[in-house]
């Protein structure tokens, strides 16, 4: 199921859909930075780091063309793959240069062939990488929402404020602030539920919202339950992306 519905993307990426690969780059792009700069271990700096970064995606458009669903290889693991090769074929880029002698490239499929026979991605990028799709989700519902309706969304939820409180502050009824809550909460269910399809190449990826309480169904989660799982991953990212501009200085 997660094959076929993650085909279309894959196309987009194909294809060289420029929007594609932004949506791409605004998403994981502060993963792959992060990931660097552990890999570094403060031996790079910000601006390779960057570099990097560009460069995965780089390589992830010479890769999509070979990408095979049916290896059952997760996304994540597939994404780290790639850095891992950019990084790699960086080091020895550099030191041919010390030696002096031409740089021989690593292959990049054989990177991408052994993403799945390495030890699996860290508690750690795993929680980024369900992080940077919920955050994606709460911005492409902030954009197609009215301006109320998501500030309403932002402080019953996000903010953890009361109705009431909410209510007081913008001049509504608590009636109003709960529509609105219901509404922007169906299309954050909506949007998350997409976004985990699209960026999931296995089944048991795309169960894994589900464990951690994001369930885009209904029937499966309680509205509260849901709300609580959201709220929580966004300020664990969110306190995650302050940390990564203060230490690049972005």
């Amino acid at each position: 199921m997660v094959q076929d519905l993650t085909t279309g993307f894959i196309q987009r990426l194909r294809t060289r859909d420029p929007q594609a690969w932004f949506e791409l780059w605004e998403i994981f792009g502060p993963v792959l930075r992060a990931q660097f700069a552990r890999w570094g271990k403060g031996r790079i700096g910000a601006e390779t780091v960057q570099d990097l970064s560009q460069e995965t995606m780089a390589a992830l458009a010479t890769a999509i063309d070979s990408h095979d669903p049916s290896r059952g290889v997760r996304f994540s693991t597939w994404l780290l793959a790639i850095a891992k090769y950019t990084l790699t074929d960086e080091f020895d880029r550099r030191m041919a240069i010390k030696r002096g002698q031409g740089q021989k490239p690593m292959a990049l499929e054989h990177a991408y062939d052994k993403a799945g026979d390495e030890a699996p991605p860290d508690e750690r990028y795993e929680g980024l990488i369900i992080g940077a799709k919920v955050e994606a989700a709460l911005r492409n519902v902030e954009r197609e929402s009215e301006l109320m309706d998501f500030q309403v969304y932002r402080l019953r939820i996000l903010d953890g404020k009361q109705g009431k409180e909410v209510a007081g502050s913008l001049g509504m009824s608590e009636a109003a602030v709960s529509r609105r809550l219901s509404k922007v909460r169906d299309r954050v269910r909506a949007q998350l539920g997409e976004i985990m399809v699209r960026f999931s190449f296995t089944d048991e990826e795309l169960e894994e919202a589900s464990r951690k309480g994001l369930d885009a169904n209904p029937k499966k989660a309680s509205d509260a339950l849901f709300d609580e799982a959201v709220a929580e991953v966004y300020h664990r990212y969110a306190q995650f992306r302050a940390e990564l501009d203060r230490s690049t200085g972005a």
